[in-house]
């Protein structure tokens, strides 16, 4: 199996809260396809047939909405002035999917924040970038007030993953980031969790 070079390091990465000033550049990091398919970070918010329907324009415009009121519902990365990554993060009970899986049950009764989706622009992929904004997504809930953030991540069968299917996050990456692996009821899903450091 042939494994693609890892690219080179990049430094500087900023982290903003998605937030109305910072649409245009969500949707520049999106693009026409709302990041995959007309997705537009929707796919764990809504339950299967409203997401399936709402496809493209309908995504954008529920997306919009919820960047435009706040509170913000992740946090973009930039390298200089370039939107080049983005991580959704918000309370558990934000995620519709999540309360319908079993594989990503609750694993106690802990109040918790999920991290469900991570888009790295193509060009800026396999340098780092997942495990920084994992690690800045977390310590970001952390100053708020969260006690615990947890992800959802594929543990590859196969390297190279295909890009398509690692937008949970791959766990290598969370555990580069300082997550713990606190479940596993399916090989390739586990569920990872940063908890704040109590004082």
């Amino acid at each position: 199996m042939v494994t693609r070079p890892a690219q080179p390091r990049v430094a500087a990465l900023r982290i903003e809260p998605a937030t109305a000033d910072s649409w245009g550049d969500l949707c520049s990091l999106f693009g026409a396809k709302g990041a995959c398919g007309g997705c537009w970070c929707q796919a764990m918010r809504l339950p299967a047939r409203d997401y399936e329907l709402g496809k493209g324009r309908k995504n954008r415009e529920r997306l919009r909405r919820r960047v435009v009121a706040g509170p913000p519902p992740g946090l973009l990365g930039y390298l200089g002035d370039e939107p080049v990554a983005w991580i959704a993060l918000g309370p558990r009970p934000e995620f519709a999917r999540l309360a319908r899986s079993r594989v990503l049950a609750p694993v106690d009764d802990q109040p918790v924040w999920s991290i469900v989706c991570l888009v790295i622009a193509k060009a800026h992929r396999r340098r780092g970038l997942s495990s920084r904004l994992l690690r800045a997504a977390a310590d970001w809930a952390h100053a708020q007030g969260v006690a615990i953030v947890e992800g959802y991540p594929q543990e590859p069968r196969q390297d190279p993953m295909p890009d398509v299917f690692a937008w949970t996050g791959i766990a290598a990456a969370f555990r580069r980031a300082g997550f713990r692996e606190v479940a596993r009821r399916s090989p390739t899903r586990p569920i990872f969790r940063s908890v704040a450091r109590t004082k």
